[in-house]
């Protein structure tokens, strides 16, 4: 069965359906991993956006149980260049093909992704739609082109309602703005004992749980569509140590001051070299956001910068010049990706109990 992709400047890519028959439409966005689709697919940053795989054949390895991050994804659709037709490996479950249909997520194969990808580098992220049959492709792009994408994006995937995750070491609270279980699985291996709150969770509440550290989750979309997470962030710092990841990076660092930019193609993949600054050591890491913070804005008496990415120069890190709080733009859980940066999360270990002895 065929099925086309129209983007919103006209170009059309015809292939083969697989995964949901639905159609799709929101933004068209490409991953550079070579493995890890289905972290990917299963990672609410994604949410509301058509996934483009540049590596030539997903689905070699099939799906098992341990390597989602999320239950229900909101990926809006799959882009590959092959599919594969028989996963092998010791942990395969079911096929991506199953999975997706599973999900509701329609997909297409025998796509031209390199093609695709330069351009989107070349003109960047736009519209797109997948669909099965093209009735008035005058009308179709058209509507892409006045499409409204949605800026509600982080209250469609944070839970509604507050959960534990118990442990018998520190007391952590991890807010909830699109969360991947990778970053649950670090802070579990640490023995935190954890509870997960809503995205608008109000700063009182999560002080009144009188927790030694707070973790501003993942998420999609724009940090300035959640403006309520960002006056929680000004009245929790300095009463409890921080640790922001991705949107939680951004959100922390607009709670100082700092702007955020939409970039032109954003940085998705397992492959992306950020630099350290203070030891100027390398490292790889998985990232997936389409906002950066701009760093002309970060007023070095509040923000620090300590990472930057070394192809484009955009900040990857920052830390609070008087208060214990740090944020990083890339993804330390490393599901999936290199392990780099995991030892983030001990750093944010010993920055809880320093905090705790009045260090």
């Amino acid at each position: 069965m065929k099925r086309y992709l129209i983007l919103e400047d006209g170009s059309i890519f015809e292939g083969n359906s697989f995964g949901a028959t639905t159609d799709a439409t929101g933004e068209l966005v490409f991953s550079t991993g070579m493995t890890g689709y289905q972290e990917s697919i299963t990672d609410q940053s994604y949410n509301g956006q058509l996934l483009i795989f540049t590596y030539p054949l997903i689905g070699n390895y099939g799906i098992n149980r341990d390597d989602n991050e999320s239950l229900m994804p909101t990926t809006k659709a799959v882009i590959v260049k092959e599919v594969a037709r028989r996963p092998s490996n010791w942990r395969n479950e079911m096929s991506l093909d199953d999975f997706l249909k599973s999900k509701n997520i329609p997909a297409i194969s025998g796509i031209d992704t390199r093609a695709l990808t330069r351009k989107i580098r070349k003109e960047g992220t736009m519209r797109a739609s997948l669909i099965s049959e093209i009735d008035d492709l005058d009308e179709e792009i058209e509507g892409l082109k006045t499409l409204d994408l949605p800026t509600n994006q982080v209250e469609q995937v944070s839970t509604l309602k507050a959960y534990p995750s118990p442990g018998k070491g520190r007391k952590v609270i991890v807010v909830d703005f699109g969360l991947k279980h990778s970053i649950l699985r670090e802070l579990s291996n640490r023995n935190c004992d954890l509870i997960v709150l809503p995205y608008n969770i109000e700063a009182k509440t999560i002080l009144d749980f009188h927790p030694d550290g707070v973790v501003l989750s993942n998420g999609p979309g724009d940090p300035k569509d959640v403006p309520e997470a960002i006056e929680m962030i000004r009245n929790i710092q300095g009463k409890v140590p921080i640790f922001g990841i991705c949107l939680g990076h951004q959100l922390f660092s607009l709670a100082n001051g700092a702007d955020t930019y939409k970039m032109k193609f954003g940085h998705r993949g397992f492959n992306h070299a950020v630099r350290d600054l203070s030891s100027g050591k390398i490292q790889f890491t998985s990232q997936n956001h389409g906002f950066a913070v701009n760093q002309a804005t970060c007023d070095p008496e509040r923000l620090i910068v300590t990472h930057v990415e070394i192809n484009d120069g955009s900040v990857e890190g920052v830390r609070h010049a008087k208060f214990a709080a740090f944020s990083v733009q890339f993804h330390p859980d490393s599901a999936p990706g290199p392990h780099d940066a995991v030892g983030l999360f001990d750093n944010f270990m010993t920055l809880m109990d320093d905090f705790k002895k009045g260090k």
